[in-house]
């Protein structure tokens, strides 16, 4: 599994024009899901994204984990994040899951990121989705389960 966490002043995104999933200050996460994935790096991926110290202290150093900063959480599924683009022109998805394994495993990510009490949002699975948010920093990290 890969996570784009980008730290966020606010993010939402929509399905068909109407708003289904918006965050104040906190995270917005693109999760891809990749052939062999399992719930190990769903589980991984949690904790290692509400752990990590990248909120600001006091001081302005990052210092401070997401579950400290009370962080919230918009998770969008992006199965582009395991598109290959070494050869010609047109990207290869072979390396994502199929759409059933990507909508298990997202759905697990989710509802294990809820088990932490922060308040998480979601896109919807295997829809065209208008993403904005107001970037935090600029802060933006890519982590993979592997």
């Amino acid at each position: 599994m890969r996570v784009v966490i980008q730290r966020v002043k606010e993010a939402q995104v929509k399905v068909e024009g109407k708003t289904i999933g918006q965050i104040g200050q906190g995270l917005l996460v693109f999760l891809g899901v990749a052939r062999g994935d399992n719930t190990l790096g769903a589980d991984y991926l949690v904790r290692k994204i509400t752990e990590l110290r990248i909120f600001e202290d006091a001081q302005g150093k990052m210092n401070v984990s997401a579950q400290e900063a009370g962080a919230q959480f918009l998770v969008v599924s992006q199965f582009t994040l395991y598109g290959n683009c070494d050869k010609g022109r047109r990207p290869s998805f072979d390396d994502a899951a199929d759409p059933a394994l990507g909508e298990e495993l997202y759905n697990y990510f989710v509802t294990q990121l809820k088990s932490t009490q922060l308040k998480v949002e979601t896109g919807q699975f295997r829809a065209m989705m208008d993403v904005s948010l107001i970037n935090d920093g600029p802060v933006t990290f890519i982590i993979d389960s592997k």
